[in-house]
């Protein structure tokens, strides 16, 4: 099964997303930490190595993140290749059951599964997320109400959710996302 990559650039930063013929299996931002875990995870999973390349999964991927940053996409279309535990899958289909410009606590998305003492382990299980923002883990906070844990980092946690929250086009580049 060919896996094949591409850098896609946001105004969050550049995003490295790998696909296989299913779907997408990667979406992370490059140089945050555990990308070359993630990496390895998948191409184990799905019979790697990864080559750089293109096909209709990546070209969809790319055209959907563009919408999504232009406030033009709340939804996306783009099929998933999801590589996780049992568990792990179904904690990120929580994740896909989160609207956008809405959040829930790590709580309500372990009673979501039917897993109410489950909290630490979603939250372990969000931190193993391959497919940021389309598997939006940046909509879960803390039951307080506080950002907590991001792999992407809490200040594009933070843009993510002004973004889907209607906020005003920011000026992303001064936010320090080249």
């Amino acid at each position: 099964m060919a896996l094949l990559s591409r850098q896609l650039s946001t105004p969050l930063g550049e995003m490295l997303a790998v696909a296989s013929p299913q779907g997408l299996c990667l979406l992370e931002f490059v140089g945050q930490g555990g990308v070359q875990r993630e990496l390895a995870q998948v191409e184990a999973a799905r019979g790697g190595p990864v080559q750089p390349g293109g096909n209709a999964v990546l070209a969809q991927a790319a055209l959907e993140l563009a919408e999504y940053f232009a406030g033009q996409r709340q939804c996306f279309g783009v099929p998933l290749d999801l590589v996780g535990t049992p568990f792990q899958l179904s904690a990120w289909q929580a994740l896909l059951a989160i609207p956008c410009g809405q959040t829930r606590s790590y709580a309500e998305q372990a009673r979501a599964i039917g897993r109410p003492s489950a909290a630490r382990a979603v939250a372990a299980a969000n931190g193993q997320n391959k497919v940021s923002i389309i598997v939006p883990c940046h909509r879960v906070i803390g039951s307080d109400g506080s950002l907590t844990g991001f792999g992407g980092g809490l200040p594009r946690k933070r843009a993510l959710l002004a973004l889907e929250g209607g906020a005003a086009q920011r000026d992303w580049v001064a936010e320090g996302f080249e």
